[in-house]
């Protein structure tokens, strides 16, 4: 049996090299983490500021760190719609606001696109002319992605190829409509 002085400066050693071990782990998740970080947000910058002139009929946008500590950094929008001076996106229009946070989420979005997307009223808060450019981009992405959108606004729902919705012909009594703009187009025709 070793003396006692030995087993304890063996534990203390075996300390030393597992706090080591750990830290080098740490920094290596850091390095890897930063990489990703700022692969991922150099993307979808790039998206964002081919998207933002698509919805807004030109202007600029950007994402920015607030600053250079990659994993501890928040992230902003510098947007300037046409027409207007660089703004964060708190100095915009409920409109200007939607339309930059569907530029944001879209650019997210093509990073990884989902089979599917749901949108709940997206444009509700837009003028005819920004849903028209709103509709745009959907059907541009919808080569790719199904959309799912819920929606009051009737220009959106010229669009859709299938309309659901719920109506109450009797007090209480909900019920389904569905129609295949398809068909409901051939059915006017015959």
């Amino acid at each position: 049996r070793p003396p006692r002085s030995t087993r304890k400066e063996s534990s203390a050693a075996s300390d030393v090299y597992k706090r080591q071990t750990l830290e080098s782990a740490i920094k290596k998740i850091d390095l890897e983490t930063k990489a990703r970080f700022k692969e991922t947000f150099d993307k979808v910058n790039t998206k964002l500021q081919v998207l933002f002139p698509k919805l807004f009929g030109g202007g600029t946008a950007q994402l920015e760190m607030a600053t250079d500590d990659l994993l501890n950094s928040g992230v902003g929008i510098m947007a300037r719609p046409p027409g207007k001076r660089n703004a964060n996106i708190q100095q915009l229009s409920g409109g200007e606001k939607a339309l930059a946070a569907i530029a944001l989420v879209f650019s997210i979005f093509d990073l990884n696109p989902a089979p599917f997307c749901l949108l709940d009223e997206v444009d509700a808060p837009l003028d005819d002319a920004n849903v028209i450019r709103y509709l745009d981009l959907v059907k541009e992405m919808s080569k790719t992605v199904q959309f799912v959108f819920i929606t009051h606004n009737k220009i959106a729902m010229e669009m859709g190829d299938h309309l659901m919705g719920v109506t109450m012909q009797e007090s209480g009594v909900s019920r389904l409509v569905a129609v295949d703009m398809d068909e409901a187009v051939t059915m006017l025709a015959s």
